[in-house]
Protein backbone atom coordinates (compact mmCIF):
# COMPACT_ATOMS: atom_id res chain seq x y z
CA UNK A 1 0.00 0.00 0.00
CA UNK A 2 1.30 3.43 -0.92
CA UNK A 3 2.41 5.78 1.91
CA UNK A 4 -0.03 8.52 0.98
CA UNK A 5 -2.84 5.96 0.95
CA UNK A 6 -1.84 4.86 4.43
CA UNK A 7 -1.85 8.45 5.63
CA UNK A 8 -5.34 9.00 4.23
CA UNK A 9 -6.58 5.83 5.90
CA UNK A 10 -5.02 6.78 9.22
CA UNK A 11 -6.54 10.22 9.12
CA UNK A 12 -9.93 8.74 8.33
CA UNK A 13 -9.68 6.35 11.27
CA UNK A 14 -8.59 9.21 13.51
CA UNK A 15 -11.76 11.09 12.67
CA UNK A 16 -13.91 8.03 13.36
CA UNK A 17 -12.20 7.07 16.58
CA UNK A 18 -12.54 10.59 17.87
CA UNK A 19 -16.15 9.63 18.54
CA UNK A 20 -14.91 6.88 20.85
CA UNK A 21 -13.67 9.39 23.33
CA UNK A 22 -17.20 10.76 23.48
CA UNK A 23 -15.81 14.17 24.25
CA UNK A 24 -12.11 14.78 24.46
CA UNK A 25 -11.30 18.31 25.51
CA UNK A 26 -7.83 19.41 26.44
CA UNK A 27 -6.75 15.79 26.63
CA UNK A 28 -9.36 14.85 29.31
CA UNK A 29 -12.09 12.21 28.95
CA UNK A 30 -15.54 12.36 30.64
CA UNK A 31 -18.55 10.00 30.84
CA UNK A 32 -21.01 12.84 31.39
CA UNK A 33 -22.23 12.63 27.80
CA UNK A 34 -22.91 8.91 28.23
CA UNK A 35 -25.00 9.52 31.40
CA UNK A 36 -26.98 12.33 29.78
CA UNK A 37 -30.42 11.08 28.75
CA UNK A 38 -31.60 11.78 25.21
CA UNK A 39 -34.77 13.76 24.61
CA UNK A 40 -36.51 10.67 23.23
CA UNK A 41 -36.85 9.02 26.67
CA UNK A 42 -38.58 10.00 29.89
CA UNK A 43 -36.63 9.92 33.18
CA UNK A 44 -37.95 7.49 35.79
CA UNK A 45 -36.73 8.48 39.24
CA UNK A 46 -36.31 6.18 42.19
CA UNK A 47 -38.57 8.44 44.25
CA UNK A 48 -41.40 7.81 41.79
CA UNK A 49 -40.84 4.07 42.05
CA UNK A 50 -41.06 4.37 45.84
CA UNK A 51 -44.36 6.22 45.56
CA UNK A 52 -45.78 3.52 43.32
CA UNK A 53 -44.55 0.77 45.62
CA UNK A 54 -46.03 2.30 48.77
CA UNK A 55 -49.32 3.13 47.07
CA UNK A 56 -50.03 0.02 44.99
CA UNK A 57 -47.63 -2.86 45.61
CA UNK A 58 -49.42 -5.97 46.99
CA UNK A 59 -46.85 -6.45 49.74
CA UNK A 60 -47.28 -2.82 50.83
CA UNK A 61 -51.06 -3.30 50.85
CA UNK A 62 -50.58 -6.52 52.78
CA UNK A 63 -48.46 -4.65 55.31
CA UNK A 64 -51.23 -2.07 55.57
CA UNK A 65 -53.58 -4.84 56.71
CA UNK A 66 -51.50 -5.19 59.86
CA UNK A 67 -53.01 -1.92 61.09
CA UNK A 68 -56.47 -3.38 60.55
CA UNK A 69 -55.46 -6.53 62.41
CA UNK A 70 -54.30 -4.38 65.34
CA UNK A 71 -57.57 -2.41 65.35
CA UNK A 72 -59.58 -5.60 65.54
CA UNK A 73 -57.36 -6.88 68.34
CA UNK A 74 -58.09 -3.71 70.34
CA UNK A 75 -61.76 -4.04 69.50
CA UNK A 76 -61.68 -7.61 70.74
CA UNK A 77 -60.14 -6.54 74.05
CA UNK A 78 -62.66 -3.72 74.46
CA UNK A 79 -65.38 -6.31 74.06
CA UNK A 80 -64.67 -7.38 77.63
CA UNK A 81 -66.10 -4.02 78.72
CA UNK A 82 -69.29 -4.20 76.66
CA UNK A 83 -72.59 -3.90 78.61
CA UNK A 84 -74.20 -7.30 78.94
CA UNK A 85 -77.89 -8.20 79.05
CA UNK A 86 -78.57 -11.37 81.02
CA UNK A 87 -82.02 -12.97 81.13
CA UNK A 88 -82.95 -16.17 83.00
CA UNK A 89 -86.33 -17.90 82.85
CA UNK A 90 -87.18 -21.07 84.78
CA UNK A 91 -90.58 -22.69 85.09
CA UNK A 92 -91.99 -25.97 86.43
CA UNK A 93 -95.61 -27.13 86.26
CA UNK A 94 -96.57 -30.65 87.31
CA UNK A 95 -99.92 -32.26 88.09
CA UNK A 96 -101.74 -28.99 87.61
CA UNK A 97 -99.54 -27.30 90.19
CA UNK A 98 -97.16 -24.47 89.39
CA UNK A 99 -94.05 -25.39 91.30
CA UNK A 100 -92.16 -22.23 90.41
CA UNK A 101 -91.72 -19.55 87.80
CA UNK A 102 -88.51 -17.57 87.96
CA UNK A 103 -87.65 -14.59 85.74
CA UNK A 104 -84.44 -12.64 86.26
CA UNK A 105 -83.21 -9.95 83.87
CA UNK A 106 -80.15 -7.81 84.45
CA UNK A 107 -77.88 -5.33 82.70
CA UNK A 108 -74.20 -5.27 83.65
CA UNK A 109 -71.83 -2.38 82.96
CA UNK A 110 -68.19 -3.55 83.06
CA UNK A 111 -65.91 -0.51 83.28
CA UNK A 112 -62.18 0.13 83.28
CA UNK A 113 -62.20 0.60 87.05
CA UNK A 114 -62.27 -2.53 89.25
CA UNK A 115 -66.04 -2.43 89.86
CA UNK A 116 -68.89 -4.17 88.07
CA UNK A 117 -72.19 -2.21 88.34
CA UNK A 118 -75.41 -4.09 87.62
CA UNK A 119 -79.13 -3.32 87.56
CA UNK A 120 -81.90 -5.86 87.20
CA UNK A 121 -85.42 -7.03 87.97
CA UNK A 122 -86.76 -10.34 89.30
CA UNK A 123 -90.22 -11.86 89.28
CA UNK A 124 -90.48 -15.13 91.17
CA UNK A 125 -93.62 -17.08 92.14
CA UNK A 126 -94.86 -20.62 92.72
CA UNK A 127 -95.96 -23.07 95.37
CA UNK A 128 -92.57 -24.72 95.78
CA UNK A 129 -90.29 -21.76 95.15
CA UNK A 130 -86.85 -21.89 96.71
CA UNK A 131 -87.02 -19.67 99.81
CA UNK A 132 -83.91 -17.84 98.68
CA UNK A 133 -85.86 -16.64 95.65
CA UNK A 134 -88.99 -15.67 97.58
CA UNK A 135 -90.46 -12.25 96.81
CA UNK A 136 -93.58 -11.01 98.51
CA UNK A 137 -96.70 -10.25 96.49
CA UNK A 138 -96.63 -6.58 97.55
CA UNK A 139 -95.42 -5.64 94.08
CA UNK A 140 -96.85 -8.67 92.25
CA UNK A 141 -93.79 -10.80 93.13
CA UNK A 142 -91.45 -8.30 91.43
CA UNK A 143 -88.27 -6.77 92.77
CA UNK A 144 -85.74 -4.26 91.41
CA UNK A 145 -82.11 -4.44 92.43
CA UNK A 146 -78.95 -2.47 91.69
CA UNK A 147 -75.43 -2.73 93.05
CA UNK A 148 -71.83 -3.51 92.37
CA UNK A 149 -68.95 -5.81 93.25
CA UNK A 150 -65.52 -4.56 94.28
CA UNK A 151 -62.26 -6.55 94.55
CA UNK A 152 -60.16 -5.43 97.50
CA UNK A 153 -57.38 -7.98 96.99
CA UNK A 154 -56.61 -9.66 93.68
CA UNK A 155 -57.87 -7.57 90.78
CA UNK A 156 -57.79 -4.17 92.50
CA UNK A 157 -54.66 -2.92 90.69
CA UNK A 158 -55.08 -4.90 87.48
CA UNK A 159 -57.00 -7.88 86.16
CA UNK A 160 -57.31 -10.01 83.05
CA UNK A 161 -59.62 -7.57 81.28
CA UNK A 162 -57.45 -4.50 81.80
CA UNK A 163 -54.29 -6.46 81.04
CA UNK A 164 -55.82 -7.72 77.78
CA UNK A 165 -56.69 -4.14 76.77
CA UNK A 166 -53.15 -2.94 77.44
CA UNK A 167 -51.74 -5.91 75.56
CA UNK A 168 -53.99 -5.14 72.60
CA UNK A 169 -52.81 -1.51 72.51
CA UNK A 170 -49.18 -2.69 72.60
CA UNK A 171 -49.99 -5.23 69.91
CA UNK A 172 -51.12 -2.32 67.73
CA UNK A 173 -47.75 -0.63 68.24
CA UNK A 174 -46.07 -3.95 67.43
CA UNK A 175 -47.97 -4.21 64.15
CA UNK A 176 -47.00 -0.66 63.20
CA UNK A 177 -43.33 -1.50 63.75
CA UNK A 178 -43.74 -4.69 61.72
CA UNK A 179 -45.44 -2.67 58.97
CA UNK A 180 -42.49 -0.27 58.83
CA UNK A 181 -40.09 -3.20 58.74
CA UNK A 182 -41.87 -4.87 55.81
CA UNK A 183 -42.15 -1.68 53.77
CA UNK A 184 -38.53 -0.74 54.46
CA UNK A 185 -37.41 -4.13 53.21
CA UNK A 186 -39.63 -3.81 50.15
CA UNK A 187 -38.20 -0.38 49.34
CA UNK A 188 -34.66 -1.68 49.75
CA UNK A 189 -35.31 -4.47 47.24
CA UNK A 190 -36.90 -1.95 44.88
CA UNK A 191 -33.84 0.32 45.19
CA UNK A 192 -31.43 -2.54 44.49
CA UNK A 193 -33.36 -3.58 41.38
CA UNK A 194 -33.68 0.04 40.24
CA UNK A 195 -29.93 0.62 40.40
CA UNK A 196 -29.29 -2.73 38.74
CA UNK A 197 -31.60 -1.59 35.93
CA UNK A 198 -29.75 1.72 35.86
CA UNK A 199 -26.39 -0.01 35.44
CA UNK A 200 -27.79 -2.29 32.74
CA UNK A 201 -29.30 0.64 30.82
CA UNK A 202 -26.19 2.78 30.70
CA UNK A 203 -23.94 -0.21 30.12
CA UNK A 204 -26.10 -1.13 27.14
CA UNK A 205 -25.84 2.45 25.85
CA UNK A 206 -22.07 2.21 26.18
CA UNK A 207 -21.84 -0.97 24.14
CA UNK A 208 -24.43 0.26 21.67
CA UNK A 209 -22.22 3.28 21.08
CA UNK A 210 -19.18 1.04 20.67
CA UNK A 211 -21.04 -1.04 18.05
CA UNK A 212 -21.88 2.08 16.08
CA UNK A 213 -18.25 3.19 16.09
CA UNK A 214 -16.94 -0.30 15.20
CA UNK A 215 -19.51 -0.57 12.42
CA UNK A 216 -18.48 2.76 10.96
CA UNK A 217 -14.79 1.83 11.12
CA UNK A 218 -15.44 -1.52 9.45
CA UNK A 219 -17.52 0.08 6.71
CA UNK A 220 -14.91 2.74 5.93
CA UNK A 221 -11.95 0.35 6.12
CA UNK A 222 -13.74 -2.13 3.85
CA UNK A 223 -14.51 0.66 1.41
CA UNK A 224 -10.87 1.80 1.48
CA UNK A 225 -9.76 -1.79 0.93
CA UNK A 226 -11.98 -2.02 -2.13
CA UNK A 227 -10.39 1.22 -3.36
CA UNK A 228 -6.96 -0.17 -2.70
CA UNK A 229 -6.23 2.29 0.09
CA UNK A 230 -6.26 -0.23 2.97
CA UNK A 231 -4.76 -3.67 3.50
CA UNK A 232 -7.09 -6.72 3.68
CA UNK A 233 -5.75 -7.49 7.15
CA UNK A 234 -7.12 -4.14 8.35
CA UNK A 235 -10.55 -5.20 7.12
CA UNK A 236 -10.31 -8.49 9.02
CA UNK A 237 -9.19 -6.65 12.16
CA UNK A 238 -12.07 -4.18 11.88
CA UNK A 239 -14.59 -6.98 11.31
CA UNK A 240 -13.36 -8.95 14.34
CA UNK A 241 -13.70 -5.81 16.46
CA UNK A 242 -17.23 -5.27 15.17
CA UNK A 243 -18.20 -8.88 15.90
CA UNK A 244 -16.80 -8.59 19.41
CA UNK A 245 -18.77 -5.39 20.01
CA UNK A 246 -21.94 -7.02 18.70
CA UNK A 247 -21.55 -9.93 21.11
CA UNK A 248 -20.86 -7.57 24.01
CA UNK A 249 -23.87 -5.43 23.13
CA UNK A 250 -26.13 -8.47 22.93
CA UNK A 251 -24.97 -9.64 26.35
CA UNK A 252 -25.53 -6.15 27.74
CA UNK A 253 -28.98 -6.04 26.13
CA UNK A 254 -29.99 -9.30 27.79
CA UNK A 255 -28.98 -7.94 31.19
CA UNK A 256 -30.83 -4.69 30.46
CA UNK A 257 -33.93 -6.54 29.31
CA UNK A 258 -34.07 -8.86 32.33
CA UNK A 259 -33.32 -6.08 34.82
CA UNK A 260 -36.28 -4.14 33.42
CA UNK A 261 -38.50 -7.19 33.90
CA UNK A 262 -37.22 -7.53 37.46
CA UNK A 263 -38.00 -3.88 38.22
CA UNK A 264 -41.50 -4.36 36.82
CA UNK A 265 -42.24 -6.51 39.88
CA UNK A 266 -42.64 -3.27 41.84
CA UNK A 267 -44.92 -1.47 39.38
CA UNK A 268 -48.70 -1.83 39.86
CA UNK A 269 -51.69 0.34 39.11
CA UNK A 270 -54.51 1.40 41.41
CA UNK A 271 -56.60 -1.61 40.33
CA UNK A 272 -53.90 -4.07 41.45
CA UNK A 273 -52.91 -4.85 37.87
CA UNK A 274 -49.20 -5.47 37.23
CA UNK A 275 -47.47 -3.00 34.93
CA UNK A 276 -44.62 -3.52 32.49
CA UNK A 277 -41.72 -1.12 32.35
CA UNK A 278 -42.00 0.74 29.07
CA UNK A 279 -38.91 1.31 26.92
CA UNK A 280 -39.74 5.02 26.83
CA UNK A 281 -38.52 5.32 30.43
CA UNK A 282 -34.90 5.44 31.54
CA UNK A 283 -33.20 5.72 34.93
CA UNK A 284 -31.19 8.66 36.20
CA UNK A 285 -27.56 8.04 37.12
CA UNK A 286 -25.20 10.87 38.00
CA UNK A 287 -21.45 10.81 38.32
CA UNK A 288 -21.38 13.67 40.85
CA UNK A 289 -23.16 12.24 43.89
CA UNK A 290 -23.42 13.54 47.43
CA UNK A 291 -21.48 11.60 50.02
CA UNK A 292 -22.78 10.64 53.47
CA UNK A 293 -20.94 12.71 56.06
CA UNK A 294 -19.79 11.59 59.50
CA UNK A 295 -22.42 13.88 61.02
CA UNK A 296 -25.11 12.16 58.98
CA UNK A 297 -23.79 8.80 60.18
CA UNK A 298 -24.12 9.88 63.82
CA UNK A 299 -27.67 10.99 63.10
CA UNK A 300 -28.46 7.61 61.53
CA UNK A 301 -27.00 5.75 64.52
CA UNK A 302 -29.06 7.83 66.95
CA UNK A 303 -32.17 7.32 64.86
CA UNK A 304 -31.53 3.57 64.72
CA UNK A 305 -31.29 3.36 68.53
CA UNK A 306 -34.72 4.96 68.86
CA UNK A 307 -36.76 4.12 65.78
CA UNK A 308 -35.36 0.93 64.30
CA UNK A 309 -38.33 -1.45 63.80
CA UNK A 310 -36.53 -4.43 65.34
CA UNK A 311 -35.65 -2.47 68.48
CA UNK A 312 -39.13 -1.01 68.66
CA UNK A 313 -40.61 -4.50 68.51
CA UNK A 314 -38.35 -5.67 71.34
CA UNK A 315 -39.22 -2.57 73.40
CA UNK A 316 -42.91 -3.30 72.91
CA UNK A 317 -42.34 -6.94 73.82
CA UNK A 318 -40.73 -5.80 77.08
CA UNK A 319 -43.76 -3.61 77.78
CA UNK A 320 -46.05 -6.58 77.12
CA UNK A 321 -44.02 -8.72 79.50
CA UNK A 322 -44.23 -5.96 82.09
CA UNK A 323 -48.02 -6.13 81.82
CA UNK A 324 -47.78 -9.90 82.34
CA UNK A 325 -45.49 -9.38 85.32
CA UNK A 326 -47.89 -6.97 87.00
CA UNK A 327 -50.77 -9.36 86.39
CA UNK A 328 -48.76 -12.29 87.76
CA UNK A 329 -47.86 -10.20 90.82
CA UNK A 330 -51.53 -9.42 91.30
CA UNK A 331 -52.31 -13.14 91.47
CA UNK A 332 -50.05 -13.45 94.51
CA UNK A 333 -52.69 -11.55 96.48
CA UNK A 334 -55.65 -13.26 98.14
CA UNK A 335 -59.02 -12.93 96.50
CA UNK A 336 -61.34 -10.70 98.50
CA UNK A 337 -64.45 -9.53 96.64
CA UNK A 338 -67.21 -7.46 98.20
CA UNK A 339 -70.68 -7.16 96.69
CA UNK A 340 -73.56 -4.93 97.73
CA UNK A 341 -77.01 -4.72 96.11
CA UNK A 342 -79.91 -2.42 96.96
CA UNK A 343 -83.31 -4.15 96.75
CA UNK A 344 -86.18 -2.05 95.41
CA UNK A 345 -83.96 0.97 95.85
CA UNK A 346 -83.78 3.73 94.81
CA UNK A 347 -87.04 2.77 93.01
CA UNK A 348 -89.49 -0.04 93.65
CA UNK A 349 -91.68 -1.62 90.91
CA UNK A 350 -94.26 1.13 91.53
CA UNK A 351 -91.51 3.75 91.02
CA UNK A 352 -91.62 4.99 94.58
CA UNK A 353 -88.23 6.51 95.42
CA UNK A 354 -86.33 5.56 98.55
CA UNK A 355 -82.72 5.09 99.59
CA UNK A 356 -81.89 3.20 102.77
CA UNK A 357 -78.46 1.60 102.76
CA UNK A 358 -79.02 -0.23 106.03
CA UNK A 359 -82.29 -1.81 104.85
CA UNK A 360 -83.39 -3.89 101.89
CA UNK A 361 -80.03 -4.98 100.59
CA UNK A 362 -77.84 -7.97 99.82
CA UNK A 363 -74.23 -8.07 100.92
CA UNK A 364 -71.56 -10.65 100.21
CA UNK A 365 -67.90 -11.38 100.87
CA UNK A 366 -65.93 -13.84 98.75
CA UNK A 367 -62.46 -14.81 100.02
CA UNK A 368 -60.02 -17.41 98.73
CA UNK A 369 -56.27 -17.90 98.83
CA UNK A 370 -54.11 -20.87 97.76
CA UNK A 371 -51.89 -21.95 100.63
CA UNK A 372 -48.59 -22.43 98.76
CA UNK A 373 -49.34 -20.21 95.69
CA UNK A 374 -46.85 -22.31 93.76
CA UNK A 375 -48.69 -21.82 90.47
CA UNK A 376 -48.73 -18.04 90.92
CA UNK A 377 -45.09 -17.82 91.99
CA UNK A 378 -44.02 -20.02 89.05
CA UNK A 379 -45.94 -17.81 86.64
CA UNK A 380 -44.24 -14.70 88.02
CA UNK A 381 -40.82 -16.34 87.86
CA UNK A 382 -41.39 -17.42 84.25
CA UNK A 383 -42.36 -13.87 83.29
CA UNK A 384 -39.25 -12.43 84.94
CA UNK A 385 -37.09 -14.92 83.05
CA UNK A 386 -38.71 -13.84 79.78
CA UNK A 387 -38.06 -10.20 80.65
CA UNK A 388 -34.38 -10.90 81.29
CA UNK A 389 -34.08 -12.95 78.10
CA UNK A 390 -35.73 -10.23 76.02
CA UNK A 391 -33.51 -7.55 77.58
CA UNK A 392 -30.42 -9.54 76.60
CA UNK A 393 -31.83 -10.02 73.10
CA UNK A 394 -32.47 -6.29 72.75
CA UNK A 395 -28.95 -5.38 73.85
CA UNK A 396 -27.47 -7.85 71.37
CA UNK A 397 -29.79 -6.72 68.56
CA UNK A 398 -28.91 -3.07 69.15
CA UNK A 399 -25.22 -3.95 69.00
CA UNK A 400 -25.75 -5.82 65.74
CA UNK A 401 -27.64 -2.91 64.23
CA UNK A 402 -25.02 -0.36 65.24
CA UNK A 403 -22.25 -2.54 63.80
CA UNK A 404 -24.22 -3.11 60.59
CA UNK A 405 -24.74 0.64 60.13
CA UNK A 406 -21.05 1.33 60.77
CA UNK A 407 -19.90 -1.44 58.45
CA UNK A 408 -22.33 -0.25 55.76
CA UNK A 409 -20.94 3.26 56.12
CA UNK A 410 -17.38 1.94 55.82
CA UNK A 411 -18.36 0.03 52.69
CA UNK A 412 -19.90 3.20 51.30
CA UNK A 413 -16.70 5.16 51.95
CA UNK A 414 -14.69 2.40 50.31
CA UNK A 415 -16.99 2.39 47.31
CA UNK A 416 -16.60 6.16 47.04
CA UNK A 417 -12.82 5.87 47.08
CA UNK A 418 -12.78 3.09 44.47
CA UNK A 419 -15.27 5.03 42.35
CA UNK A 420 -13.09 8.14 42.42
CA UNK A 421 -10.07 6.10 41.37
CA UNK A 422 -12.05 4.40 38.63
CA UNK A 423 -13.27 7.75 37.35
CA UNK A 424 -9.68 8.92 37.17
CA UNK A 425 -8.74 5.70 35.38
CA UNK A 426 -11.40 6.39 32.76
CA UNK A 427 -9.93 9.82 32.23
CA UNK A 428 -6.42 8.36 31.93
CA UNK A 429 -7.55 5.67 29.50
CA UNK A 430 -9.09 8.44 27.47
CA UNK A 431 -5.74 10.21 27.45
CA UNK A 432 -4.00 7.02 26.34
CA UNK A 433 -6.48 6.59 23.54
CA UNK A 434 -5.98 10.20 22.53
CA UNK A 435 -2.20 9.67 22.51
CA UNK A 436 -2.54 6.49 20.46
CA UNK A 437 -4.67 8.36 17.95
CA UNK A 438 -1.90 10.94 17.60
CA UNK A 439 0.64 8.13 17.16
CA UNK A 440 -1.56 6.62 14.49
CA UNK A 441 -1.72 9.91 12.65
CA UNK A 442 2.09 10.10 12.79
CA UNK A 443 2.38 6.58 11.42
CA UNK A 444 3.68 5.11 14.71
CA UNK A 445 0.65 2.96 15.57
CA UNK A 446 -1.92 0.73 13.91
CA UNK A 447 -5.54 -0.33 14.20
CA UNK A 448 -4.65 -3.26 16.49
CA UNK A 449 -3.15 -0.97 19.14
CA UNK A 450 -6.07 1.41 18.82
CA UNK A 451 -8.49 -1.45 19.47
CA UNK A 452 -6.58 -2.43 22.60
CA UNK A 453 -6.83 1.09 24.03
CA UNK A 454 -10.45 1.33 23.02
CA UNK A 455 -11.21 -2.01 24.71
CA UNK A 456 -9.57 -0.84 27.93
CA UNK A 457 -11.51 2.40 27.81
CA UNK A 458 -14.85 0.64 27.30
CA UNK A 459 -14.17 -1.82 30.13
CA UNK A 460 -13.17 1.00 32.47
CA UNK A 461 -16.30 2.96 31.57
CA UNK A 462 -18.47 -0.11 32.15
CA UNK A 463 -16.86 -0.69 35.52
CA UNK A 464 -17.37 2.96 36.46
CA UNK A 465 -21.08 2.70 35.63
CA UNK A 466 -21.24 -0.46 37.77
CA UNK A 467 -19.51 1.33 40.65
CA UNK A 468 -21.91 4.28 40.38
CA UNK A 469 -24.87 1.90 40.64
CA UNK A 470 -23.27 -0.08 43.47
CA UNK A 471 -22.64 3.16 45.36
CA UNK A 472 -26.32 4.01 45.22
CA UNK A 473 -27.23 0.46 46.27
CA UNK A 474 -24.91 0.70 49.25
CA UNK A 475 -26.37 4.07 50.19
CA UNK A 476 -29.88 2.59 50.16
CA UNK A 477 -28.65 -0.35 52.26
CA UNK A 478 -27.10 2.04 54.78
CA UNK A 479 -30.40 3.76 55.42
CA UNK A 480 -32.23 0.45 55.55
CA UNK A 481 -29.72 -0.82 58.13
CA UNK A 482 -30.55 2.26 60.21
CA UNK A 483 -34.24 1.34 60.04
CA UNK A 484 -35.44 4.35 58.07
CA UNK A 485 -37.32 4.76 54.84
CA UNK A 486 -35.42 7.89 53.91
CA UNK A 487 -33.23 7.45 50.88
CA UNK A 488 -30.28 9.80 50.59
CA UNK A 489 -30.63 11.92 47.48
Amino acid sequence: MKPHHTIRTCRLIVLLLAVIAGGTANGQFSTDSLLMLPDTVKPLTLEYVYQQVIAYHPVAKQAGLLSDVAKQEIRLAKGNFDPKIDVQYLSKDFGGTEYYKVVNGSLKFPIIFPVDPVIGVERNSGSYLNPERYISDQFNFQQFYTGLSLPLGRGLITDDRRAALKQAALFGDMMEAEKVKLINKLLLEAAKDYWQWSYAYYNYRLYNQSVYIASEIFRRVKLNNELGEAAPIDTIQAKITLQQRLVERQEAFLIFQNSGIQLSNYLWDSLANPLELSIEFAPILQQDMLAVSQKELESLLQQARINHPELQKLDIKLKQLEVDRRLATEYLKPRLDLSYYLLNQPFDPNWNSSLRFAEDYKFGVDFSFPVFIRKERAKLAQTKIKISSTSFERAYTERQIMNEVNSSYNALLNNGFVMAQQSDMVRNYGLLLQAELINLENGESDLFKINIQQEKLILSQSKLIKLLSDYEKQKAYLYWAAGTRKIYE
